[in-house]
């Protein structure tokens, strides 16, 4: 499975084939099908960077409240990081990344067409 399916499809055998301790496997799965929200913009100015910063955390602390959940749960940020630098090349090179989930590579085509417009 990619690795950019990682909201959508559960880990459990990939990350036990990458040899991960069994007492770490269940904090490095996700269950999937969680929802997410990308938001576009023309343009990163300070306005919309200031409305991205409080959208985000208002939006990661009321999640967190309503599903009991630590919102700043470490094997996330680590796995958002490694998704990140598999993407990069895409945002910034305008590279084609293989095994990338439908939803993933809609949101590169939407991104390409207001980046180099």
């Amino acid at each position: 499975m990619p690795e950019f399916a990682a909201l959508v499809k559960h880990r459990a055998d990939e990350v036990r084939a990458e040899g991960v301790p069994e007492e770490q496997v269940p904090h490095r799965t996700f269950r999937g099908n969680h929802p997410t929200t990308t938001v576009l913009a023309p343009e990163p100015t300070p306005s919309i960077l200031g409305r991205l910063i409080a959208l985000y955390e208002h939006k990661v602390f009321v999640q967190g409240a309503i599903w009991n959940i630590d919102s700043f749960d470490q094997w996330g940020v680590e796995l958002g990081k490694v998704l990140a630098k598999r993407v990069e090349p895409a945002l910034t090179q305008g590279a084609e990344v293989p095994g990338l989930d439908t939803s993933t590579s809609a949101l590169l085509t939407a991104y390409r067409r207001m980046r180099w417009r």
